[in-house]
C-alpha cells in the first residue's frame, strides 16, 4: 500500500474511533468531565499511583497533567500527597468520591463497549474483536522505544536480573551467570560494546547487548524480552538493531550462543539468517552456537 493511502486510512480510522467513543465531548460517558480526566481517574489504582509513573504511562507533559489533577482535586475526586517511598515524588490517590466515580465510569464504559457489539451478528462481533486485538498489539509494538543505555544502570539491571531468572527457571540444570564467558557492564559499554534497552511507556521490557572482539565477530549477549510484550516482534527488532550497530562498529559478522530449552529464541535466530557453527566459547550452559555474516 502506498504511503499516502496508508496515512489516509489511519486518519479515517482515528476519526471513526474518536467519534464513536465520544472523545470529542467535554462530558465523556455523560459525566461532568472530558475523556482526559476520566482516563486519569481510571489509571489511578485503589492503592494510589506515583505521579511520575502516571505521566510516563499516559505520555503526558507535566503542565497538562497538573491541570487535569487540579480539576479532579477541586471536584473532590483525588488527593496529591508526598510519596512515602520518595519524599521528592508525589502520589495520587482516589478519594471515596473518586472511587465511586471510577465505578460509574467502569459501568458506563462497559455499556459503551456493548453498544459497539450489540448491532452485529456473532461472526461480525468475532471479526471486530479480533481486529481490535490486532490493532492494539500493532500499536503497542509501534510505541516500544529502543535506545542505548548504561548496562550498569537500574533499568538495565532489572532486565538482566529478569533474564537470568528466566534462564534459571527454564533450564533443567539451572543457570549461574558467574560461569562461562563474561559480559560485565564495562565490557558492554562503548567502545568495548553496547547495551540496548527497550521500554514501553517508560517501563523496561527488553534488552540486548554487544561485546566487540577486535578482528573477530561481535558477540550478541543478554537478549531478553518480557513475557508481557512477546508476540510484538520486539526480539527481531532488538536483533536487527544489534546487527546494525555491530556493522557500524566494523564487525563483518555477529555470533551468539543459546540453550536448547529456548526454542523461541532458536527459531528467531534461524529465521533471521543465523547458521549453526562449531562452539566458539566454553559456555557450559550453551547447546547451540550461531553466526551471521553482515553485509
Amino acid at each position: 500500500m502506498a504511503c499516502d493511502t496508508a496515512i489516509a486510512e489511519v486518519r479515517r480510522f482515528n476519526r471513526t474511533v474518536t467519534a464513536q467513543v465520544g472523545a470529542l465531548s467535554d462530558r465523556f460517558l455523560g459525566r461532568d468531565r472530558p475523556l482526559g480526566e476520566a482516563r486519569l481517574l481510571w489509571e489511578i489504582a485503589a492503592e494510589g499511583c506515583e505521579l511520575q509513573e502516571l505521566r510516563s504511562r499516559l505520555a503526558l507533559d507535566s503542565g497538562y497533567m497538573s491541570r487535569l489533577l487540579q480539576s479532579l482535586a477541586e471536584a473532590g475526586l483525588v488527593t496529591v500527597e508526598p510519596s512515602e517511598r520518595d519524599r521528592r515524588g508525589r502520589i495520587v490517590r482516589l478519594t471515596a468520591a473518586g472511587v465511586a466515580e471510577r465505578a460509574v465510569l467502569d459501568r458506563r464504559s462497559d455499556e459503551l463497549a456493548w453498544s459497539f457489539l450489540e448491532p452485529l451478528n456473532a461472526a461480525q462481533r468475532d471479526e471486530l474483536i479480533g481486529a481490535m486485538g490486532l490493532v492494539r498489539r500493532l500499536l503497542t509494538a509501534g510505541i516500544v522505544e529502543i535506545r542505548p543505555s548504561d548496562p550498569g544502570g537500574p533499568e538495565a539491571r532489572r532486565c538482566i536480573e529478569a533474564y537470568f531468572a528466566e534462564l534459571d527457571r527454564r533450564s533443567e540444570t539451572g543457570f549461574d551467570p558467574s560461569e562461562g564467558p563474561s559480559a560485565d557492564p564495562h565490557e558492554l559499554r562503548p567502545p568495548a560494546g553496547l547495551f540496548l534497552l527497550a521500554t514501553l511507556r517508560g517501563e523496561p521490557v527488553g534488552c540486548g547487548a554487544l561485546k566487540h572482539h577486535p578482528g573477530a565477530p561481535s558477540e550478541i549477549k543478554r537478549m531478553w524480552v518480557a513475557g508481557s510484550v512477546r508476540g510484538l516482534g520486539l526480539g527481531r527488532r532488538l536483533l536487527s538493531e544489534l546487527e546494525a550497530r555491530a556493522a557500524e562498529h566494523g564487525a563483518h559478522a555477529v555470533r551468539l550462543d543459546t540453550n536448547a530449552n529456548l526454542a523461541e529464541a532458536i527459531a528467531l535466530y534461524r529465521s533471521a539468517g543465523y547458521v549453526e557453527v562449531a562452539p566458539f566459547n566454553d559456555q557450559d550452559f550453551a547447546d547451540h552456537w550461531f553466526e551471521k555474516r553482515l553485509l
